[in-house]
Protein backbone atom coordinates (compact mmCIF):
# COMPACT_ATOMS: atom_id res chain seq x y z
CA UNK A 1 0.00 0.00 0.00
CA UNK A 2 1.54 3.39 -0.86
CA UNK A 3 2.37 6.22 1.90
CA UNK A 4 1.15 8.56 0.63
CA UNK A 5 -1.50 9.89 -1.88
CA UNK A 6 -0.99 12.90 -3.17
CA UNK A 7 -3.50 15.59 -4.78
CA UNK A 8 -6.41 17.24 -3.65
CA UNK A 9 -9.03 16.12 -1.33
CA UNK A 10 -12.47 13.93 -2.93
CA UNK A 11 -14.99 15.59 -0.39
CA UNK A 12 -17.43 12.44 -1.69
CA UNK A 13 -14.93 9.70 -0.40
CA UNK A 14 -14.53 11.47 3.37
CA UNK A 15 -17.28 9.88 5.04
CA UNK A 16 -15.27 9.59 8.76
CA UNK A 17 -13.03 12.43 10.14
CA UNK A 18 -10.57 12.45 13.06
CA UNK A 19 -9.58 15.73 14.90
CA UNK A 20 -6.57 15.84 16.83
CA UNK A 21 -6.03 18.38 19.59
CA UNK A 22 -4.59 17.32 22.87
CA UNK A 23 -4.16 20.22 25.07
CA UNK A 24 -3.96 22.84 26.55
CA UNK A 25 -7.48 24.37 26.94
CA UNK A 26 -7.62 28.13 25.32
CA UNK A 27 -5.44 26.08 22.64
CA UNK A 28 -8.62 23.32 22.17
CA UNK A 29 -11.34 25.93 22.91
CA UNK A 30 -9.76 28.08 19.62
CA UNK A 31 -9.56 25.20 17.42
CA UNK A 32 -13.19 24.75 17.54
CA UNK A 33 -13.34 27.71 14.88
CA UNK A 34 -11.66 25.23 12.78
CA UNK A 35 -14.00 22.28 13.63
CA UNK A 36 -16.66 24.28 12.04
CA UNK A 37 -14.56 24.82 8.89
CA UNK A 38 -14.19 21.39 8.56
CA UNK A 39 -17.49 20.47 8.96
CA UNK A 40 -18.66 23.04 6.46
CA UNK A 41 -16.28 21.19 3.78
CA UNK A 42 -17.65 17.80 4.43
CA UNK A 43 -20.96 17.99 5.80
CA UNK A 44 -22.15 14.66 4.96
CA UNK A 45 -18.88 12.85 7.30
CA UNK A 46 -18.80 12.06 11.10
CA UNK A 47 -16.23 13.95 12.63
CA UNK A 48 -14.53 11.97 15.82
CA UNK A 49 -12.39 14.13 18.49
CA UNK A 50 -8.94 13.20 20.51
CA UNK A 51 -8.14 14.76 23.14
CA UNK A 52 -6.88 14.59 26.76
CA UNK A 53 -9.26 13.14 29.52
CA UNK A 54 -8.79 16.10 31.25
CA UNK A 55 -10.96 18.19 28.60
CA UNK A 56 -13.56 15.35 27.16
CA UNK A 57 -15.98 17.59 29.64
CA UNK A 58 -15.65 20.54 27.61
CA UNK A 59 -17.52 18.26 25.11
CA UNK A 60 -20.09 16.32 27.04
CA UNK A 61 -23.16 16.49 24.71
CA UNK A 62 -21.67 18.45 21.68
CA UNK A 63 -23.99 17.39 19.10
CA UNK A 64 -21.25 18.22 16.65
CA UNK A 65 -19.01 14.93 17.47
CA UNK A 66 -19.61 11.26 16.86
CA UNK A 67 -17.53 10.35 19.49
CA UNK A 68 -14.80 11.77 21.84
CA UNK A 69 -11.61 9.78 22.27
CA UNK A 70 -9.82 10.64 25.41
CA UNK A 71 -6.68 8.42 25.48
CA UNK A 72 -3.55 9.39 28.04
CA UNK A 73 -1.43 9.70 24.96
CA UNK A 74 0.69 11.03 27.44
CA UNK A 75 1.36 8.53 29.66
CA UNK A 76 4.45 6.73 28.55
CA UNK A 77 4.23 3.74 25.68
CA UNK A 78 1.32 2.41 27.34
CA UNK A 79 -0.89 5.50 26.27
CA UNK A 80 0.60 5.58 22.95
CA UNK A 81 -0.57 1.58 22.29
CA UNK A 82 -3.50 2.31 23.48
CA UNK A 83 -3.93 5.17 20.96
CA UNK A 84 -2.66 3.38 18.16
CA UNK A 85 -5.39 0.58 18.46
CA UNK A 86 -8.04 3.14 18.80
CA UNK A 87 -7.59 5.12 16.45
CA UNK A 88 -6.26 2.67 13.91
CA UNK A 89 -9.29 0.90 14.66
CA UNK A 90 -11.42 4.30 13.18
CA UNK A 91 -10.84 3.65 9.73
CA UNK A 92 -10.57 7.26 8.90
CA UNK A 93 -10.75 8.95 5.68
CA UNK A 94 -8.96 12.52 6.95
CA UNK A 95 -7.26 13.50 9.80
CA UNK A 96 -6.54 16.74 10.73
CA UNK A 97 -3.80 17.40 13.06
CA UNK A 98 -4.21 20.67 15.12
CA UNK A 99 -1.56 18.90 17.67
CA UNK A 100 1.20 18.28 15.01
CA UNK A 101 4.13 17.99 17.65
CA UNK A 102 6.66 15.35 17.72
CA UNK A 103 4.50 12.84 18.97
CA UNK A 104 1.81 13.23 17.25
CA UNK A 105 3.53 13.47 13.99
CA UNK A 106 5.34 9.68 15.51
CA UNK A 107 1.63 7.93 16.10
CA UNK A 108 0.57 9.21 12.48
CA UNK A 109 3.81 8.06 10.85
CA UNK A 110 3.54 4.51 12.79
CA UNK A 111 -0.40 4.12 11.75
CA UNK A 112 0.61 5.12 7.77
CA UNK A 113 3.85 2.87 7.82
CA UNK A 114 1.03 -0.08 9.37
CA UNK A 115 -1.23 0.75 6.70
CA UNK A 116 -3.88 1.99 9.20
CA UNK A 117 -3.42 5.72 8.39
CA UNK A 118 -5.72 7.98 6.89
CA UNK A 119 -6.35 8.78 3.05
CA UNK A 120 -5.30 12.03 3.53
CA UNK A 121 -3.75 13.67 6.95
CA UNK A 122 -3.60 17.61 7.22
CA UNK A 123 -0.69 18.75 9.54
CA UNK A 124 1.43 21.86 10.66
CA UNK A 125 4.29 20.78 8.43
CA UNK A 126 4.17 20.05 4.75
CA UNK A 127 5.84 16.98 4.88
CA UNK A 128 5.39 13.47 5.94
CA UNK A 129 3.50 12.02 7.50
CA UNK A 130 1.17 15.05 6.28
CA UNK A 131 -0.69 15.27 3.19
CA UNK A 132 -1.45 18.85 3.10
CA UNK A 133 0.66 21.51 5.25
CA UNK A 134 1.36 25.45 5.51
CA UNK A 135 4.03 26.93 3.52
CA UNK A 136 7.47 26.18 4.44
CA UNK A 137 8.36 29.70 5.36
CA UNK A 138 5.20 30.40 7.61
CA UNK A 139 6.00 32.49 10.65
CA UNK A 140 3.95 31.86 13.58
CA UNK A 141 2.92 35.81 13.87
CA UNK A 142 -1.20 35.03 14.41
CA UNK A 143 -2.97 32.68 16.69
CA UNK A 144 -4.08 29.67 14.59
CA UNK A 145 -1.69 30.71 11.79
CA UNK A 146 -0.84 26.83 10.98
CA UNK A 147 -3.74 25.15 11.40
CA UNK A 148 -6.02 27.91 9.44
CA UNK A 149 -2.84 27.61 6.36
CA UNK A 150 -2.96 24.19 6.22
CA UNK A 151 -6.53 23.36 6.11
CA UNK A 152 -6.33 26.48 3.24
CA UNK A 153 -3.68 24.37 1.20
CA UNK A 154 -6.26 21.49 1.43
CA UNK A 155 -8.81 23.33 -0.01
CA UNK A 156 -11.00 24.05 3.04
CA UNK A 157 -12.02 27.48 3.48
CA UNK A 158 -11.09 28.82 7.00
CA UNK A 159 -14.21 31.12 7.50
CA UNK A 160 -15.13 30.84 11.22
CA UNK A 161 -14.17 33.91 13.10
CA UNK A 162 -13.62 32.52 16.49
CA UNK A 163 -14.26 29.44 18.31
CA UNK A 164 -17.83 27.72 19.58
CA UNK A 165 -18.53 25.81 22.11
CA UNK A 166 -21.91 23.98 22.89
CA UNK A 167 -23.34 24.71 25.59
CA UNK A 168 -26.62 22.74 26.71
CA UNK A 169 -30.22 23.69 27.41
CA UNK A 170 -29.59 23.04 31.15
CA UNK A 171 -26.72 25.45 31.72
CA UNK A 172 -28.77 28.35 29.85
CA UNK A 173 -31.56 27.81 32.48
CA UNK A 174 -28.35 27.86 35.42
CA UNK A 175 -27.16 30.55 33.89
CA UNK A 176 -30.35 32.58 33.41
CA UNK A 177 -30.71 31.63 37.40
CA UNK A 178 -27.32 32.81 38.46
CA UNK A 179 -27.82 36.62 35.94
CA UNK A 180 -31.29 37.12 37.81
CA UNK A 181 -30.13 36.33 41.13
CA UNK A 182 -27.10 38.46 40.58
CA UNK A 183 -29.31 41.57 39.32
CA UNK A 184 -27.50 41.51 35.31
CA UNK A 185 -28.84 42.73 33.15
CA UNK A 186 -27.87 41.66 29.61
CA UNK A 187 -25.03 44.44 27.89
CA UNK A 188 -24.60 46.10 31.57
CA UNK A 189 -21.46 44.27 32.66
CA UNK A 190 -18.00 43.75 32.07
CA UNK A 191 -16.17 40.51 32.79
CA UNK A 192 -13.21 40.45 34.57
CA UNK A 193 -10.81 37.15 33.96
CA UNK A 194 -8.17 38.01 36.94
CA UNK A 195 -6.30 34.99 36.68
CA UNK A 196 -4.05 32.36 35.54
CA UNK A 197 -2.49 28.97 36.61
CA UNK A 198 -0.62 29.46 39.46
CA UNK A 199 2.50 28.13 37.39
CA UNK A 200 1.76 31.47 35.23
CA UNK A 201 1.14 33.92 37.76
CA UNK A 202 3.20 36.19 35.80
CA UNK A 203 0.55 37.00 33.71
CA UNK A 204 -1.54 38.42 35.98
CA UNK A 205 -2.24 41.96 35.71
CA UNK A 206 -2.61 42.07 39.89
CA UNK A 207 -5.84 42.19 42.26
CA UNK A 208 -5.11 46.05 42.67
CA UNK A 209 -5.31 47.25 39.42
CA UNK A 210 -8.19 45.48 38.33
CA UNK A 211 -10.10 46.50 41.64
CA UNK A 212 -9.02 49.88 40.26
CA UNK A 213 -10.38 48.89 37.15
CA UNK A 214 -13.68 48.04 38.66
CA UNK A 215 -14.20 51.48 39.94
CA UNK A 216 -13.39 53.57 37.45
CA UNK A 217 -15.22 51.20 34.90
CA UNK A 218 -18.56 51.75 37.39
CA UNK A 219 -17.74 55.58 37.45
CA UNK A 220 -17.72 55.53 34.08
CA UNK A 221 -21.61 54.04 33.39
CA UNK A 222 -21.02 50.50 33.45
CA UNK A 223 -23.90 48.38 36.12
CA UNK A 224 -21.73 45.92 37.10
CA UNK A 225 -18.48 43.73 37.20
CA UNK A 226 -18.48 39.87 37.45
CA UNK A 227 -15.51 38.12 38.12
CA UNK A 228 -15.09 34.80 36.50
CA UNK A 229 -12.14 31.81 36.83
CA UNK A 230 -10.75 29.00 38.10
CA UNK A 231 -9.85 27.64 41.02
CA UNK A 232 -6.30 28.92 41.25
CA UNK A 233 -7.67 32.18 41.38
CA UNK A 234 -10.14 31.98 43.77
CA UNK A 235 -8.33 34.38 46.48
CA UNK A 236 -7.83 36.97 43.87
CA UNK A 237 -11.18 37.00 42.77
CA UNK A 238 -12.17 37.36 46.36
CA UNK A 239 -9.92 40.20 47.08
CA UNK A 240 -10.98 42.11 43.92
CA UNK A 241 -14.86 41.89 45.07
CA UNK A 242 -14.24 43.05 48.23
CA UNK A 243 -11.74 46.13 47.24
CA UNK A 244 -14.11 47.12 44.01
CA UNK A 245 -17.17 47.35 46.10
CA UNK A 246 -20.70 46.22 46.21
CA UNK A 247 -21.14 46.31 42.31
CA UNK A 248 -18.83 43.81 42.02
CA UNK A 249 -20.31 40.24 41.33
CA UNK A 250 -17.92 37.32 42.43
CA UNK A 251 -18.84 34.06 40.11
CA UNK A 252 -15.70 32.33 40.81
CA UNK A 253 -16.91 28.88 42.16
CA UNK A 254 -20.29 29.31 40.77
CA UNK A 255 -20.06 29.21 37.22
CA UNK A 256 -18.14 26.57 34.98
CA UNK A 257 -16.70 26.86 31.67
CA UNK A 258 -19.80 26.54 29.34
CA UNK A 259 -21.61 29.02 31.99
CA UNK A 260 -18.77 31.52 30.97
CA UNK A 261 -19.66 31.31 27.26
CA UNK A 262 -23.00 32.72 28.44
CA UNK A 263 -22.32 35.05 30.33
CA UNK A 264 -19.77 36.21 28.04
CA UNK A 265 -22.53 36.70 25.45
CA UNK A 266 -24.52 38.91 28.01
CA UNK A 267 -21.54 41.34 28.92
CA UNK A 268 -20.91 44.61 27.30
CA UNK A 269 -16.77 43.91 27.00
CA UNK A 270 -14.34 41.74 28.67
CA UNK A 271 -11.16 41.82 30.27
CA UNK A 272 -8.60 39.64 31.12
CA UNK A 273 -4.92 38.27 31.32
CA UNK A 274 -3.73 35.46 28.72
CA UNK A 275 -5.44 32.79 30.35
CA UNK A 276 -7.44 29.77 29.16
CA UNK A 277 -10.49 31.47 30.11
CA UNK A 278 -9.99 34.00 27.71
CA UNK A 279 -10.47 31.78 24.91
CA UNK A 280 -13.56 30.43 26.05
CA UNK A 281 -15.21 33.58 26.35
CA UNK A 282 -13.88 34.23 23.24
CA UNK A 283 -16.35 31.98 21.63
CA UNK A 284 -18.88 35.09 21.27
CA UNK A 285 -18.88 38.37 19.38
CA UNK A 286 -18.24 40.36 22.72
CA UNK A 287 -15.51 43.10 22.38
CA UNK A 288 -12.51 41.66 24.45
CA UNK A 289 -9.21 43.35 25.97
CA UNK A 290 -6.37 41.09 26.78
CA UNK A 291 -3.85 42.31 28.31
CA UNK A 292 -0.08 40.11 28.12
CA UNK A 293 3.33 41.09 29.23
CA UNK A 294 5.64 37.88 29.33
CA UNK A 295 3.71 36.44 26.83
CA UNK A 296 3.57 37.05 23.23
CA UNK A 297 0.49 38.07 22.25
CA UNK A 298 0.49 37.61 18.48
CA UNK A 299 0.99 33.62 19.56
CA UNK A 300 -1.55 33.64 22.93
CA UNK A 301 -4.25 36.09 21.83
CA UNK A 302 -7.84 34.35 21.54
CA UNK A 303 -8.48 34.05 18.12
CA UNK A 304 -11.13 36.47 16.91
CA UNK A 305 -11.88 39.87 15.33
CA UNK A 306 -13.38 40.94 18.33
CA UNK A 307 -10.18 40.50 20.33
CA UNK A 308 -7.58 42.93 21.19
CA UNK A 309 -4.46 42.25 23.10
CA UNK A 310 -2.34 45.05 24.31
CA UNK A 311 1.57 45.13 25.78
CA UNK A 312 3.90 47.68 26.96
CA UNK A 313 7.16 48.12 24.03
CA UNK A 314 9.56 47.62 26.58
CA UNK A 315 12.67 44.92 26.01
CA UNK A 316 12.04 42.31 28.41
CA UNK A 317 8.57 41.59 27.04
CA UNK A 318 7.53 38.35 26.02
CA UNK A 319 10.49 36.61 28.09
CA UNK A 320 7.97 33.57 29.36
CA UNK A 321 10.13 33.49 32.40
CA UNK A 322 8.71 31.67 35.59
CA UNK A 323 9.53 34.60 37.77
CA UNK A 324 10.92 38.11 37.07
CA UNK A 325 14.50 38.85 37.02
CA UNK A 326 14.03 42.57 36.79
CA UNK A 327 14.94 45.52 39.33
CA UNK A 328 11.45 46.32 38.40
CA UNK A 329 9.08 43.70 39.04
CA UNK A 330 6.61 43.49 36.26
CA UNK A 331 7.63 46.72 34.94
CA UNK A 332 5.67 45.16 31.65
CA UNK A 333 2.04 45.23 34.00
CA UNK A 334 3.05 47.78 36.15
CA UNK A 335 3.70 50.38 33.17
CA UNK A 336 -0.39 49.47 31.85
CA UNK A 337 -2.16 51.59 34.42
CA UNK A 338 -5.99 50.76 35.26
CA UNK A 339 -6.92 54.51 33.72
CA UNK A 340 -5.54 53.49 30.15
CA UNK A 341 -6.96 49.98 30.19
CA UNK A 342 -10.43 51.66 30.85
CA UNK A 343 -10.25 54.08 28.67
CA UNK A 344 -9.05 51.18 25.88
CA UNK A 345 -12.00 49.09 27.12
CA UNK A 346 -14.22 51.41 26.06
CA UNK A 347 -13.07 52.79 23.10
CA UNK A 348 -12.95 48.84 21.56
CA UNK A 349 -16.19 48.37 22.80
CA UNK A 350 -17.44 51.66 20.94
CA UNK A 351 -15.70 50.32 18.27
CA UNK A 352 -13.01 52.76 18.40
CA UNK A 353 -9.33 52.52 17.67
CA UNK A 354 -7.81 55.33 19.25
CA UNK A 355 -6.05 54.14 22.15
CA UNK A 356 -5.29 56.77 25.05
CA UNK A 357 -1.71 57.92 25.61
CA UNK A 358 1.02 56.51 27.39
CA UNK A 359 4.30 57.60 28.45
CA UNK A 360 5.83 54.26 26.81
CA UNK A 361 4.29 52.60 23.65
CA UNK A 362 1.73 49.93 23.46
CA UNK A 363 1.59 47.02 21.21
CA UNK A 364 -2.02 46.22 20.10
CA UNK A 365 -2.86 43.09 18.35
CA UNK A 366 -6.63 42.98 17.37
CA UNK A 367 -8.13 40.56 15.17
CA UNK A 368 -5.99 38.75 12.17
CA UNK A 369 -3.74 41.61 11.89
Amino acid sequence: MALFHPGAIDAAAVRRILIIKWSAMGDLVSATAFVEDVRRAFPAATIDLNTLPAYAGLFRDDPRWRRVIAVAVRDGWRGMWRWLREIGAGQYDLVVDMQSNDRSRLLLSLLAWSGRGARWRIGHRARFPYHFGPARDMVWDRPGIFTRSALQAAGIATLTPHGRLHVAEAQRRHVAALMEEAGLRPGSYVIFLPGSQKAGFLKRWGVQRYAELARLLLARGVESIVLVGGPDEVEDCREIARLGGAAVVNLNGRSGIADAVLLAEGARAIVGNDTGMAHVCACTDTPMLVICGPTDPRRVRPIGPQVLAVQVDIPCRNCYAKDCPQAEYQRCMQLLTPHWVAEAVLQWERGGRHWPALAVPVLGYAGDE
